[in-house]
């Protein structure tokens, strides 16, 4: 059996390594897991993925493990709440972002849309590959990203920059950049 080539970013740490080799660029295809992502990859922002990633349990039971609907019914309180808790990032524009975007979520489901179906519209609902050439990083955005951040923003969700859209593409599967 041959060893996992890895790109170096996920060689640093043991729980990189299992992150890339379990999760990320696999597509996903369910809706509450697409959530759990976009609102992790919305907390990443000025900060590290493991920073994020070590925190994912916490963020699950902060978050009501990403439950549409128990988010999106959540209150000031709850904001409060969350503001306080250690465990998690405690940054209120990126707690009341998640809110927010749990609410968009709910009026899609409410309309017969999935959040599934939404994003992966994105890509015409297949994977597109990215080559990389041996070393070379991945883009911090791409035109593709850009555009999908628009009509994210458009559409309602806050804290859905370029980057923090092309992050969630790749850990997703949108952008396949496995090796």
């Amino acid at each position: 059996m041959s060893a996992v080539k890895r790109p170096t970013w996920a060689e640093q740490t043991p729980v990189m390594q299992d992150y890339y080799d379990h999760y990320w660029g696999l597509p996903v295809h369910d809706d509450r897991h697409l959530f759990e992502m976009l609102s992790l990859e919305l907390f990443q922002a000025g900060l590290t993925w493991q920073t994020i990633w070590q925190r994912r349990q916490a963020f699950n039971k902060a978050f009501a493990d990403f439950d549409v609907d128990r988010v999106a019914a959540f209150t000031e309180d709850d904001v409060e709440r969350l503001y306080q808790d250690k465990t998690i990032i405690r940054n209120r524009r990126k707690i009341c972002a998640v809110i927010n975007n749990a609410r968009v979520v709910q009026r899609m489901h409410q309309n017969g849309q999935s959040l599934d179906d939404y994003v992966w519209q994105f890509v015409d609902h297949q994977p597109q590959r990215l080559v990389l050439a041996p070393g070379e990083a991945l883009p911090a955005q791409t035109l593709q990203s850009q555009a999908m951040a628009k009509q994210f923003k458009k559409d309602g969700f806050k804290f859905m920059g370029p980057t923090i859209m092309y992050s969630f593409m790749t850990a997703v599967g949108l952008v396949n950049a496995r090796r």
